[in-house]
């Protein structure tokens, strides 16, 4: 006869929790395939788990396909076309001290978050 079983929870790692908490009173709207990265954006590079674009008071986060390969202490080559970065642009790494070729980010869409209006 088999032993109960028990699904195992894995422990959210430390990115997880920094965008846990950065999208804390937030909530989700539509996903989108680009995001204008003019005039002014803010990224925010979360090791290992996501690349949030702030844009006003709105965050766009971009969980990629390999977000392993996400180093905040790499330097994050673009090559957009025009003033928007789409999902289907590749994000190069480069080693900032040597200048080496560290990987590919491939991008999916672009989920944005908004402040969650208070009643009252």
């Amino acid at each position: 006869m088999a032993g109960p079983v028990t699904a195992e929870v894995a422990e959210p790692t430390k990115g997880e929790i920094k965008l846990a908490k950065m999208l804390e009173g937030r909530e989700a709207g539509e996903p989108t395939s680009c995001v204008r990265l003019f005039p002014t954006s803010n990224l925010t590079v979360i090791d290992g788990t996501a690349l949030v674009y702030k844009r006003g008071s709105t965050l766009y986060v971009n969980v990629p396909r390999d977000p392993q390969n996400i180093d905040k202490h790499d330097t994050l080559v673009t090559r957009p076309f025009g003033n928007r970065l789409c999902k289907t642009d590749i994000v190069t790494t480069i080693d900032p001290f040597t200048g080496f070729y560290t990987g590919n980010i491939f991008l999916s869409e672009f989920v944005p978050y908004k402040k969650v209006k208070k009643d009252g």
